[in-house]
């Protein structure tokens, strides 16, 4: 059986405008916080049992904010208590502006200084050295936008120059795996924008790029902006626009279209994102991550800072009593709406073989009868006994999972 690993790193230096993911910027509180992430990588490896770890996911917040010490730290952890794949895929997201320190203050041991000097110095790739030794290999970095008004809009930390300089330095390296994130639909962003974000990402050489539709989230500054008038959402009909745009940029560039948001060279697609689509199990460490079992359980700790260090601050942590969390169990209805939902956000869609064997012939037929008007307009596709989204109908995937929903 395989597994993926989610590692949240939930520290930032500031929040970004849009953003809801679990963070916060008590910076100061990272090597306690490592401490209890490692307690807790320790507690939990009964869970996996028989489990060979095929992906490692580091993510935030912003993980860049790491020293090499507190990162060799976390993946040492991993490697001493896990049977992790000799080639597994060790993906850790980056700010483009740790990457571009000032030249003072000095290298700090504490700090994303030095992390950034032994990424200057060649050292990503050998950032663990110690028990099991494994490395990073892959780096998705958090762009958004080459447009300096729209970044400083959103709040983000870097301007396009610093991006750019993030790229080749990364490259430098030598990190053969690069993504890059994109957001569009922002507000008061136009068509050129958003082709000039598209010039200079795929000029780059980066062999990945995840594009996103903004999303007004709850709390969020940006849905207060809106709710109060201050900016506007941009209108379907550019949306659109800007998705039909990316789909033919990447297409010209030779990238494959292989999830909804989701763009790679040959070869080069997100095996760890790929898990949570394929149902595979996975363990998400740190307050507000989930995990799977691959059955009918899913975990998610609280996204509560003060009490998951307190769980799991001491020697023992974690190993005794109830950690900090909420369970879910998923009915067959459940598992059923979820095989329909994951399968359809990704190029190869629903393995109608896999899914009679799953869930019966009654669902598979009655899957295929709430196909049938989708068929007919050409929304969905059948081929080699798999059902799949056209990419004209990617943008409304939305109301065409709901049709097909138990």
């Amino acid at each position: 059986m395989t597994a993926a690993l989610y590692i949240h790193i939930p520290f930032c230096r500031s929040r970004c405008a849009y953003c809801d993911f679990f963070s916060t910027t008590r910076e100061p509180e990272m090597p306690a916080y490592v401490q209890a992430l490692c307690h807790e990588v320790e507690a939990r490896r009964s869970e996996l049992p028989h489990a060979r770890v095929r992906t490692i996911y580091i993510g935030g917040g912003t993980p860049s904010l790491l020293s090499p010490t507190l990162l060799r730290r976390i993946l040492d952890t991993v490697y001493a208590n896990y049977e992790v794949d000799a080639n597994a895929e060790v993906t850790m997201e980056m700010n483009p502006d740790d990457l571009d320190p000032p030249p003072a203050p000095p290298v700090r041991e504490g700090g994303s200084c030095a992390l950034i000097s032994s990424l200057q110095a060649g050292g990503l790739p050998s950032l663990t050295g110690g028990v099991g030794g494994g490395s990073i290999n892959r780096v998705s970095l958090g762009i958004q936008t080459f447009d300096d008004d729209l970044l400083r809009l959103i709040h983000r930390r870097h301007d396009s120059a610093t991006a750019v300089r993030a790229v080749k330095q990364l490259q430098a390296t030598g990190i053969r795996n690069i993504s890059i994130d994109l957001i569009y639909g922002l507000p008061g962003q136009t068509l050129a924008q958003w082709e000039h974000d598209l010039d200079t990402a795929f000029a780059l050489g980066v062999q990945h790029l995840s594009a996103y539709a903004l999303s007004y989230e709850e709390g969020t500054l940006l849905t207060r902006w809106r709710d109060e008038g201050s900016i506007r959402e941009a209108s379907d009909e550019l949306s659109v626009e800007m998705f039909q745009r990316l789909c033919q940029r990447a297409r010209e560039a030779g990238f494959e279209h292989y999830e909804i948001s989701n763009f790679a060279l040959p070869g080069y697609q997100s095996r760890h994102n790929s898990s949570y689509w394929t149902g595979i199990p996975y363990l998400g460490f740190g307050p507000g991550a989930h995990s799977y079992d691959g059955q009918h359980t899913r975990r998610a700790n609280l996204p509560n800072l003060n009490e998951y260090l307190s769980f799991y601050s001491s020697p023992r942590g974690g190993h005794e009593g109830a950690a900090p969390c909420s369970y879910e169990q998923l009915s067959d209805p459940d598992l059923h709406d979820e095989a329909v939902m994951c399968g359809l956000r990704t190029r190869e869609g629903i393995d109608l073989q896999q899914f009679l064997a799953r869930f019966g012939q009654s669902r598979l037929d009655a899957l295929l009868t709430n196909a049938a008007p989708h068929l007919s307009a050409g929304r969905l596709i059948r081929a080699a006994d798999h059902l799949h989204l056209a990419e004209h109908a990617l943008m409304v995937s939305d109301d065409i999972m709901s049709d097909l929903m138990a």
